[in-house]
């Protein structure tokens, strides 16, 4: 894919997010050796690496390297996929995930947006107040509520609050995709992972989502999994390369991305020499 929207030069020495990730920060996720695989066929193998609370991390990589595995472990969507194999350990807030019993409780904490926006065969407004419903809350005035904070986060309530009761199926695929997102934010996730959520939404729209991005990093985690190296640069604190199955080298966004690397093949990602 061919990105032709430009990147806007950070401030010496501040994230690109807006603001300088605390180096003190506490760690929100932890992975230890971490390794996956389908049906005995390796697909990520012995990643480590730590994320702090309120970091975008990006993950770049070219295809088949492992980055959407990665996150399918995280909040155990092997439980979908017989033949997915996770070994190692992965602590979110410094608690195994294998060790959560209520696996749902974890993915309201660990939301997550697919490349693809995937509506629920309901109305605007139900799609997002599925959740909090879920949780207990009746209130149509707290509902209300929900529904419009999640879609203006979403920068999506402008341009559906007089459509709220018509099906999300009926947006265009730009909506439909922050839709996805102000239903992973009616959760109130601690940590949000974005796959690609680039693929199916045109670049004005794109823009409008990583302005979103921005502001949320205040509230949460966020890991970035894209195949726009320059969207990386603009959002990310830091970044990790997967190449081939394994995590090549994680280092500050910046740095990275004016030649500062560990390795040859980051570069080489990086100027479009592969991938």
């Amino acid at each position: 894919m061919v990105e032709t929207m430009t990147a806007t030069a950070p401030d010496p020495g501040q994230a690109p997010g807006s603001s300088p990730l605390a180096e003190d920060a506490p760690l929100k996720l932890e992975v230890h050796d971490l390794s996956i695989s389908y049906g005995g066929k390796p697909a990520l193998v012995g990643v480590n690496l730590e994320i702090r609370k309120n970091e975008i991390f990006g993950i770049i990589g070219p295809a088949n390297s492992g980055k959407t595995s990665f996150l399918k472990a995280l909040n155990r969507m092997d439980m979908f996929n017989a033949g997915m194999q996770v070994t190692g350990d992965i602590l979110f807030n410094g608690r195994n995930v294998r060790d959560w019993r209520n696996v749902y409780a974890l993915r309201s904490r660990i939301g997550v947006v697919f490349p693809l926006p995937v509506g629920l065969p309901m109305t605007v407004y139900d799609n997002v107040a599925l959740a909090p419903r879920l949780a207990g809350i009746t209130a149509k005035a707290e509902l209300d509520e929900i529904v419009e904070r999640c879609l203006s986060r979403a920068a999506l309530w402008d341009e559906v609050k007089d459509r709220l009761h018509s099906l999300g199926s009926l947006l265009s695929g730009g909506q439909q995709q922050r839709l996805t997102i102000a239903r992973a934010l009616s959760q109130e996730p601690e940590l949000l992972m974005l796959d690609e959520f680039s693929i199916a939404v045109d670049p004005v729209t794109t823009m409008r989502i990583e302005d979103v991005l921005k502001e949320l990093r205040h509230e949460m985690t966020i890991i970035l999994v894209t195949n726009l190296t320059q969207q990386a640069r603009r959002l990310a604190d830091r970044t990790a390369f997967f190449l081939m199955g394994s995590c090549v080298e994680i280092g500050d966004t910046e740095s990275l991305f004016t030649g500062d690397v560990a390795d040859r093949r980051t570069a080489d990602y990086i100027a479009g020499r592969f991938g």
